[in-house]
């Protein structure tokens, strides 16, 4: 768990390496951030939080400094479903972390699948025939989702059918995340906890 002064540092720092981006400059990472943690950087439009690019690492394979510093570029100019951040939004955005905890292959009976996620803590992760979908915790509470919808939306993200999870051979993993947000533009940053 990170703490709020953390939590504070790392959005600080994914809003400053795109800043940096816009400059032609490379950001020095903070030195407290050297565990290996998944993390998504979401950019929201601000103040009607539509979506403008999420991307990020699902599993610890980087240090958690140099995961946000990779997704938060990734996140403004490579998401595919976006054009690239133009520097002028920047300032019409609102820029949310998510650090998540190690996904854990969840081996219950298909049926079971749904009463064994809890909307509004687990993200989930889809697995099958080569095709990966993940969406994060938030995502289901925005859309209010019910647990048997999620699976059902995680599948469509991965390109699969919606009933692809009920498959003997797909994998689901459910994962929990630690959400600090901007309330506005290079404002104030709170953990968000969702309800």
């Amino acid at each position: 768990m990170l703490s709020q002064k953390q939590g504070e540092i790392i959005v600080k720092f994914a809003r400053h390496t795109i800043e940096s981006y816009f400059e032609g400059k490379e950001l020095k990472e903070p030195d407290d951030f050297s565990q290996k943690q998944g993390v998504f950087v979401t950019l929201l439009k601000f103040p009607e939080q539509e979506l403008r690019g999420c991307i990020g690492f699902p599993y610890p394979a980087l240090a958690l400094n140099k995961a946000v510093k990779e997704a938060a570029k990734s996140a403004a100019f490579n998401d595919s479903r976006f054009l690239q951040l133009q520097k002028n939004e920047l300032e019409d955005i609102i820029i949310e972390i998510s650090v998540l905890t190690l996904p854990q292959e969840m081996k219950c009976k298909k049926e079971a699948l749904p009463k064994n996620i809890e909307i509004g803590k687990d993200g989930l992760i889809v697995s099958w025939q080569g095709k990966n979908g993940l969406l994060l915790p938030q995502v289901a509470k925005e859309w209010k989702w019910s647990s048997r919808e999620f699976l059902g939306q995680v599948c469509i993200k991965a390109g699969l059918n919606k009933e692809a999870w009920k498959q003997r051979n797909c994998k689901i993993y459910k994962f929990q995340a630690q959400i600090f947000s901007e309330e506005n533009p290079d404002g104030k940053i709170f953990e968000r906890k969702i309800t």
